[in-house]
Protein backbone atom coordinates (compact mmCIF):
# COMPACT_ATOMS: atom_id res chain seq x y z
CA UNK A 1 0.00 0.00 0.00
CA UNK A 2 1.42 3.42 -1.19
CA UNK A 3 0.55 6.14 0.86
CA UNK A 4 -1.90 8.59 -1.62
CA UNK A 5 -0.72 12.29 -2.57
CA UNK A 6 -2.67 15.44 -2.22
CA UNK A 7 -2.61 17.84 -5.15
CA UNK A 8 0.34 19.29 -3.01
CA UNK A 9 2.20 16.23 -3.23
CA UNK A 10 1.53 15.85 0.87
CA UNK A 11 0.53 12.34 2.61
CA UNK A 12 -1.89 11.95 5.15
CA UNK A 13 1.27 11.45 7.30
CA UNK A 14 2.75 14.82 6.01
CA UNK A 15 -0.16 16.35 6.66
CA UNK A 16 -1.30 14.74 10.17
CA UNK A 17 2.17 16.13 11.29
CA UNK A 18 1.65 19.42 10.37
CA UNK A 19 -1.43 19.64 11.61
CA UNK A 20 0.10 18.35 15.27
CA UNK A 21 3.35 20.97 14.86
CA UNK A 22 1.05 24.16 13.40
CA UNK A 23 -1.59 24.09 17.14
CA UNK A 24 1.46 23.26 19.23
CA UNK A 25 2.01 26.89 18.98
CA UNK A 26 -1.43 27.51 21.06
CA UNK A 27 -0.21 25.45 24.22
CA UNK A 28 3.43 24.75 25.31
CA UNK A 29 2.82 21.02 25.42
CA UNK A 30 0.04 18.86 24.42
CA UNK A 31 -1.74 16.28 27.06
CA UNK A 32 -1.44 13.30 24.47
CA UNK A 33 -4.58 10.77 25.33
CA UNK A 34 -3.00 7.46 25.40
CA UNK A 35 -5.83 4.48 24.92
CA UNK A 36 -3.49 1.85 23.81
CA UNK A 37 -5.26 1.38 21.04
CA UNK A 38 -4.12 1.23 17.77
CA UNK A 39 -5.12 5.10 16.96
CA UNK A 40 -3.53 6.61 20.07
CA UNK A 41 -0.62 4.18 19.09
CA UNK A 42 -0.37 6.44 15.70
CA UNK A 43 -1.18 9.32 17.48
CA UNK A 44 2.26 8.76 19.88
CA UNK A 45 4.40 7.97 17.18
CA UNK A 46 3.26 11.24 14.89
CA UNK A 47 3.73 13.46 17.77
CA UNK A 48 7.34 12.10 17.84
CA UNK A 49 7.85 12.13 14.58
CA UNK A 50 6.69 16.30 14.48
CA UNK A 51 9.30 17.46 17.66
CA UNK A 52 6.53 19.11 19.65
CA UNK A 53 6.35 18.98 23.46
CA UNK A 54 3.66 16.54 24.81
CA UNK A 55 3.39 13.94 27.67
CA UNK A 56 1.06 11.19 27.17
CA UNK A 57 -1.25 9.62 29.38
CA UNK A 58 -3.18 6.46 29.89
CA UNK A 59 -6.27 6.84 32.34
CA UNK A 60 -7.28 3.28 34.40
CA UNK A 61 -10.42 2.57 34.45
CA UNK A 62 -9.74 -0.62 36.96
CA UNK A 63 -12.03 -2.92 33.85
CA UNK A 64 -9.25 -2.42 31.27
CA UNK A 65 -8.23 -5.14 29.26
CA UNK A 66 -5.11 -6.76 31.01
CA UNK A 67 -2.93 -7.34 27.68
CA UNK A 68 -3.27 -3.77 27.03
CA UNK A 69 -2.37 -2.46 30.21
CA UNK A 70 0.96 -4.89 29.79
CA UNK A 71 1.68 -3.30 26.72
CA UNK A 72 1.07 -0.17 28.07
CA UNK A 73 3.81 -0.62 30.76
CA UNK A 74 6.76 -1.19 28.36
CA UNK A 75 6.63 2.24 27.43
CA UNK A 76 8.11 3.95 30.44
CA UNK A 77 7.32 7.43 28.48
CA UNK A 78 3.29 6.78 29.38
CA UNK A 79 2.31 8.03 32.18
CA UNK A 80 -0.43 5.49 33.99
CA UNK A 81 -2.86 8.20 35.84
CA UNK A 82 -4.80 5.18 38.69
CA UNK A 83 -8.24 6.80 39.69
CA UNK A 84 -9.32 7.33 43.31
CA UNK A 85 -12.27 5.05 42.74
CA UNK A 86 -12.48 1.31 40.98
CA UNK A 87 -15.79 0.59 38.67
CA UNK A 88 -17.23 -1.14 41.26
CA UNK A 89 -17.45 1.69 44.13
CA UNK A 90 -18.26 3.73 41.00
CA UNK A 91 -21.46 1.67 40.38
CA UNK A 92 -21.93 1.33 43.67
CA UNK A 93 -21.80 4.96 44.27
CA UNK A 94 -24.12 6.01 41.19
CA UNK A 95 -26.70 3.04 41.95
CA UNK A 96 -27.53 2.10 38.53
CA UNK A 97 -25.08 0.62 35.68
CA UNK A 98 -23.42 2.55 33.25
CA UNK A 99 -25.40 2.32 29.52
CA UNK A 100 -24.75 3.96 26.05
CA UNK A 101 -27.08 7.21 26.81
CA UNK A 102 -25.69 7.85 30.21
CA UNK A 103 -21.82 6.98 30.33
CA UNK A 104 -20.87 8.52 33.93
CA UNK A 105 -17.68 6.31 33.72
CA UNK A 106 -16.61 7.69 30.36
CA UNK A 107 -16.94 11.04 32.39
CA UNK A 108 -15.42 9.79 35.14
CA UNK A 109 -12.29 7.42 34.37
CA UNK A 110 -11.20 9.86 31.39
CA UNK A 111 -13.73 13.07 30.13
CA UNK A 112 -12.36 14.70 33.47
CA UNK A 113 -8.66 14.17 32.82
CA UNK A 114 -6.60 16.91 30.60
CA UNK A 115 -8.85 19.98 32.09
CA UNK A 116 -7.13 22.92 31.04
CA UNK A 117 -4.55 21.36 28.90
CA UNK A 118 -4.78 20.76 24.74
CA UNK A 119 -5.76 17.72 24.02
CA UNK A 120 -4.46 15.24 21.23
CA UNK A 121 -6.22 12.55 20.64
CA UNK A 122 -6.66 9.39 18.06
CA UNK A 123 -10.37 10.39 17.18
CA UNK A 124 -11.26 9.48 13.88
CA UNK A 125 -14.55 9.42 11.40
CA UNK A 126 -16.37 6.20 10.88
CA UNK A 127 -16.32 4.80 7.40
CA UNK A 128 -19.26 5.14 5.56
CA UNK A 129 -20.21 4.82 2.00
CA UNK A 130 -20.33 8.42 1.47
CA UNK A 131 -16.89 9.10 3.13
CA UNK A 132 -15.40 6.37 0.75
CA UNK A 133 -16.09 8.07 -2.41
CA UNK A 134 -14.03 11.26 -1.14
CA UNK A 135 -10.86 12.31 -2.21
CA UNK A 136 -7.99 13.41 0.38
CA UNK A 137 -7.63 16.87 0.21
CA UNK A 138 -6.02 19.62 2.39
CA UNK A 139 -8.46 20.62 4.80
CA UNK A 140 -6.42 23.01 7.12
CA UNK A 141 -8.39 25.77 6.24
CA UNK A 142 -11.45 24.27 7.36
CA UNK A 143 -9.92 24.11 10.93
CA UNK A 144 -12.33 25.95 13.37
CA UNK A 145 -13.22 26.21 16.50
CA UNK A 146 -16.49 24.61 17.79
CA UNK A 147 -19.03 25.74 20.34
CA UNK A 148 -20.58 21.91 20.49
CA UNK A 149 -19.37 19.75 23.05
CA UNK A 150 -18.18 16.26 22.03
CA UNK A 151 -17.48 13.07 24.54
CA UNK A 152 -13.42 13.17 23.13
CA UNK A 153 -14.50 9.14 22.05
CA UNK A 154 -17.40 9.67 20.34
CA UNK A 155 -16.41 8.82 16.35
CA UNK A 156 -19.20 10.77 14.68
CA UNK A 157 -19.22 12.79 11.37
CA UNK A 158 -19.60 16.42 13.33
CA UNK A 159 -16.26 15.52 14.85
CA UNK A 160 -13.69 19.01 13.72
CA UNK A 161 -10.20 18.93 13.73
CA UNK A 162 -9.86 20.88 16.43
CA UNK A 163 -12.21 21.38 19.12
CA UNK A 164 -13.28 24.08 21.92
CA UNK A 165 -14.48 22.11 25.13
CA UNK A 166 -15.50 24.93 27.47
CA UNK A 167 -17.36 23.03 30.05
CA UNK A 168 -13.71 21.28 30.33
CA UNK A 169 -11.59 24.32 29.27
CA UNK A 170 -9.58 22.31 26.97
CA UNK A 171 -8.49 22.16 23.34
CA UNK A 172 -9.16 19.12 21.76
CA UNK A 173 -6.98 18.19 18.45
CA UNK A 174 -7.85 15.44 16.26
CA UNK A 175 -5.27 14.97 13.44
CA UNK A 176 -5.97 11.66 12.10
CA UNK A 177 -9.87 12.26 12.03
CA UNK A 178 -9.93 11.53 7.96
CA UNK A 179 -7.59 8.38 8.31
CA UNK A 180 -9.43 4.71 7.76
CA UNK A 181 -8.50 1.58 9.50
CA UNK A 182 -6.05 0.65 6.72
CA UNK A 183 -4.00 3.89 6.82
CA UNK A 184 -3.85 3.18 10.78
CA UNK A 185 -2.73 -0.20 10.06
CA UNK A 186 -0.31 0.65 7.45
CA UNK A 187 1.29 3.24 9.40
CA UNK A 188 1.77 0.93 12.06
CA UNK A 189 3.01 -1.70 10.05
CA UNK A 190 5.52 0.34 8.58
CA UNK A 191 6.95 1.40 11.63
CA UNK A 192 6.85 -1.67 13.47
CA UNK A 193 5.04 -0.27 16.09
CA UNK A 194 4.43 -2.63 19.17
CA UNK A 195 0.22 -3.10 19.46
CA UNK A 196 -1.60 -4.98 21.48
CA UNK A 197 -1.92 -8.54 20.11
CA UNK A 198 -5.60 -8.51 20.66
CA UNK A 199 -6.30 -7.19 17.38
CA UNK A 200 -4.33 -10.43 15.81
CA UNK A 201 -7.51 -12.73 17.06
CA UNK A 202 -10.41 -11.19 15.59
CA UNK A 203 -10.95 -7.85 17.99
CA UNK A 204 -11.34 -4.62 16.58
CA UNK A 205 -11.84 -2.48 19.88
CA UNK A 206 -9.93 -2.41 22.68
CA UNK A 207 -11.97 -0.61 25.22
CA UNK A 208 -12.82 -0.93 28.88
CA UNK A 209 -14.28 -5.20 29.24
CA UNK A 210 -18.27 -4.88 29.33
CA UNK A 211 -18.39 -1.45 27.71
CA UNK A 212 -22.10 -0.27 26.98
CA UNK A 213 -21.08 0.72 23.55
CA UNK A 214 -20.02 -2.69 22.69
CA UNK A 215 -22.32 -4.56 20.85
CA UNK A 216 -24.17 -7.71 22.84
CA UNK A 217 -21.79 -10.05 20.74
CA UNK A 218 -19.09 -8.39 21.60
CA UNK A 219 -19.41 -8.18 25.62
CA UNK A 220 -20.72 -11.78 25.80
CA UNK A 221 -17.40 -12.62 24.24
CA UNK A 222 -15.35 -10.37 26.46
CA UNK A 223 -16.77 -11.94 29.63
CA UNK A 224 -16.10 -15.36 28.21
CA UNK A 225 -12.70 -14.42 27.78
CA UNK A 226 -12.44 -12.72 31.22
CA UNK A 227 -14.69 -14.51 33.44
CA UNK A 228 -13.16 -12.75 36.37
CA UNK A 229 -14.60 -9.10 34.68
CA UNK A 230 -17.84 -11.08 34.63
CA UNK A 231 -17.57 -11.86 38.53
CA UNK A 232 -15.98 -8.00 39.17
CA UNK A 233 -19.76 -6.54 37.52
CA UNK A 234 -21.90 -9.09 39.16
CA UNK A 235 -20.41 -7.98 42.78
CA UNK A 236 -20.40 -4.33 41.19
CA UNK A 237 -24.21 -4.99 41.11
CA UNK A 238 -24.56 -6.65 44.30
CA UNK A 239 -23.40 -3.68 46.34
CA UNK A 240 -25.36 -1.23 43.82
CA UNK A 241 -28.56 -2.70 44.98
CA UNK A 242 -27.75 -3.50 48.47
CA UNK A 243 -27.29 0.90 48.30
CA UNK A 244 -30.23 1.09 46.44
CA UNK A 245 -32.11 -0.27 49.30
CA UNK A 246 -30.34 1.86 52.05
CA UNK A 247 -31.49 4.95 50.45
CA UNK A 248 -35.14 3.45 49.93
CA UNK A 249 -33.99 3.59 46.32
CA UNK A 250 -37.40 1.27 44.24
CA UNK A 251 -36.00 -1.21 41.75
CA UNK A 252 -37.54 -4.17 39.63
CA UNK A 253 -34.14 -6.30 40.07
CA UNK A 254 -34.33 -9.19 42.36
CA UNK A 255 -30.80 -10.02 42.26
CA UNK A 256 -27.11 -8.66 40.39
CA UNK A 257 -27.74 -11.75 37.72
CA UNK A 258 -30.33 -9.86 36.62
CA UNK A 259 -29.01 -6.66 36.53
CA UNK A 260 -26.60 -8.57 34.53
CA UNK A 261 -29.17 -9.91 31.84
CA UNK A 262 -30.17 -6.32 31.71
CA UNK A 263 -27.24 -4.79 31.33
CA UNK A 264 -25.71 -7.06 28.74
CA UNK A 265 -29.47 -6.89 26.89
Amino acid sequence: MQWQLNYLGQTKIDIAIRRIKTYSKLRNKYYLAYSGGKDSIVIKKLADMSGVEYQAYYNLTTVDPPEVVQNIKKDKSIIIQYPEISMIRLIEKKMFPPTRKIRYCCEYFKEQKGQGEFVITGVRHSESNKRKKRKLIDVENDIFTSNKINLMNDNNEKRKYIENCQIKSKLILNPILDWTDNDVWHFIKSYNLDYPKLYDKGLNRLGCIGCPMASKKMRLKEFEKYPKYYNYYIKAFELMLENRENNKKNTTWKNAKEVMKWWIN
